[in-house]
């Protein structure tokens, strides 16, 4: 068995390096991702193939500096083309101080500490893990800002067509880029050698949990456990209910009681849930007990109701977006995203099919003749445009999926692009087959019609949206509007199909959110001085309660230490996860749950 040499001297020089290609890469969007990619390659290769890893090592760094050159050179002509447009004075001073922005940041070199690759037991660090994602959100982020700049910067130039040629140009080579980089991102995750630590920590941890929840719904004793009770029938659509029994579910774990659900007359299906899904418990279905109260009860009361979320008084600390401290330092470093990982699990749990409903999706997957690569796009109309959501047309859903393609096409050849398309309006089915025949659609447009507002609370209709929940959570990749509850749902159940699907959606409107959720925050890591009247400064440090994303390099959310509200560069800025201490359970631990990192 041969063992690889290494002496400490090159190995601390090529540790130096290393951070030093990361500071790059932080600040220039364009290097880390091939650096890193490539000081992957360096971690085992043996000394018997040194001369070929040299030369891909090569190729490598030389085509990561042509990238960054080429970006500094586009950063440069854009400077050229703003000379050559006259638009007013103000116009003039905003869209300076964006390319000045575009500057500073591939000049910048922001101080970071040495990250290790590996944890102690051989397992990636959760600093590597953090970075390796934020690479990724920074990326999208940066091309977020520079295509917005420059389409504004095309009505701004309306009247020059070489000017708008110019800009044109760039967008299309930029986004090139912007793919190239994200590909040697999936292959970093790829070539790491940790995908298998991924797929074993994710069924791991998700084992666990569903054991933990297994053992709550089924107590030794029903007679004397204590329940809380959760009323299914909440005054509003499929998603919504469900969002409400896990929530349900979520506070049942923090207060460590078996839930009951009642669900006979749900308005979906009368005869209850249980004939749709799998009974939550085996052993204990009744709400009977010696006490009885309304929440929050006492601790000794063994039967608890609890109230829908918009009228919870007090409200416990276990509400979404809050994590369990005990998960937490293994969900952040296994997904992008903990509070979506840790709803999907309740979700999991509660969406169990029973034998009908089961055989009703594989039929409808035979009939459809369902395959992969597919992206699911839910388009939502009829009662909620123009009150929770805006409009958005096809075109721009589709947008979003072509990207995904060219994406995809990156790693492999696409045979055939396909399309999961959701909708509550049946011409919308008809709209996209008619208008992008170079793509299959999946879709039904029966299903589209029993959605629609004065069929809603029928079979059929449950039938419909338990159907197309499903095939868009089983698709490769999301393009929906989170204001929609139905896509929310997707997109937590599929976070059950992959270790970290995180980063496999594309939202037209909001950020991911839970109703009735407790505060997002988010952290500033770099400093930010407002530029105009819309934005806010931002000290290291800061804690910032996020609004949303407006998908152009800014996010909108108020200071908690100045009290102002604003855009913000979203780049600034890393996660906060909210920790909650639930109670004690069968503890698996294997990290410390002190000082745990923003994600």
């Amino acid at each position: 068995m041969l063992t690889t040499y290494r002496p400490e001297g090159v190995c601390k020089n090529w540790c130096t390096m290393r951070m030093r290609l990361m500071l790059l890469m932080l600040a220039g969007w364009l290097l880390l991702l091939f650096i890193l990619v490539a000081c992957s390659f360096f971690q085992t290769p043996p000394p018997a193939s040194s001369s070929f890893e040299e030369q891909m090592l090569s190729k490598r760094l030389a085509h990561a500096f042509r990238d960054l050159d080429m970006l500094k050179k586009q950063n440069a002509e854009l400077r050229k083309l703003f000379s050559d447009i006259k638009p007013n004075k103000e116009s003039s001073n905003d869209l300076q101080e964006r390319i000045k922005q575009a500057d500073d940041l591939l000049k910048s070199e922001p101080e970071l500490n040495h990250y290790d690759t590996l944890s102690a037991n051989g397992e990636p660090s959760l600093e590597y893990e953090l970075l390796r994602r934020r690479i990724i959100d920074g990326t999208k982020e940066m091309w977020y800002f520079f295509s917005s700049e420059l389409k504004k910067l095309q009505k701004v130039a309306q009247s020059n067509p070489q000017v708008l040629t110019k800009i044109s140009h760039i967008l299309e080579t930029g986004i090139e880029h912007k793919r190239s980089l994200l590909h040697a991102a999936e292959q970093l995750s790829e070539v790491d050698g940790f995908a298998d630590w991924r797929i074993k920590e994710s069924q791991d941890l998700s084992d666990l949990l569903q054991k933990r929840l297994h053992d709550l719904q089924n107590p030794k004793d029903c007679s004397s456990a204590r329940k809380l009770v959760c009323n299914l029938n909440k005054g509003c659509g499929y998603g919504c209910q469900i969002h409400h029994a896990v929530y349900c579910f979520i506070v049942a774990y923090g207060t460590k009681r078996t839930m009951i659900l009642k669900s006979k007359g749900w308005r979906y299906h009368k005869a209850g849930f249980e004939e749709i899904f799998l009974p939550i418990s085996e052993t204990c279905t009744s709400s009977d007990g010696a006490t009885h109260s309304h929440w929050p009860g006492k601790p000794e009361t063994q039967v608890v109701d609890l109230p829908i979320v918009d009228s919870l008084s007090p409200r416990p600390p276990w509400l979404p977006l809050a994590v369990p401290r005990d998960l937490a330092p293994r969900l952040s470093r296994l997904h992008g995203d903990p509070v979506v990982w840790w709803v999907s699990q309740f979700m999991r749990y509660l969406l169990r099919p029973q034998s009908s409903t089961y055989k009703l999706l594989e039929d409808t997957s035979q009939k459809l003749g369902f395959q992969r690569p597919v992206v699911g796009v839910h388009i939502r109309r009829t009662d909620k445009v123009g009150t929770e959501a805006a409009f958005h047309p096809l075109e721009e859903y589709m947008t979003h999926v072509e990207e995904y393609f060219k994406q995809l096409e990156m790693s492999k050849p696409v045979e055939k692009r396909r399309v999961y398309l959701a909708s509550d309006d049946p011409s919308v089915i008809k709209d996209a087959k008619e208008k992008y025949p170079n793509y299959h659609f999946f879709g039904d447009a029966d299903i589209a019609k029993t959605a629609a507002v004065a069929t809603r609370y029928s079979d059929n209709s449950l039938s419909g949206i338990i159907i197309d929940i499903h095939f868009l959570s089983i698709s490769d990749y999301l393009v929906c509007t989170f204001s929609s509850q139905v896509c929310r749902i997707a997109y937590e159940i599929m976070q059950n199909l992959h270790p970290d699907a995180a980063d496999r959606y594309r939202s037209l409107d909001d950020i991911y959110y839970y109703g009735g959720q407790g505060s997002h925050n988010r952290e500033a890591i770099m400093e930010h001085k407002a530029t105009r009247q819309e934005e806010i400064d931002l000290q290291i440090g800061d804690i910032i309660g996020v609004a949303g994303n407006h998908w152009d390099g800014y996010s909108k959310g108020k200071n908690t230490r100045t009290g102002r509200v604003g855009l913000y560069p979203s780049f600034k800025v890393i996660e906060r996860p909210e920790l909650a201490d639930f109670p004690t359970y069968e503890k698996e631990k294997r990290a410390s749950e002190n000082d745990i990192p923003p994600v």
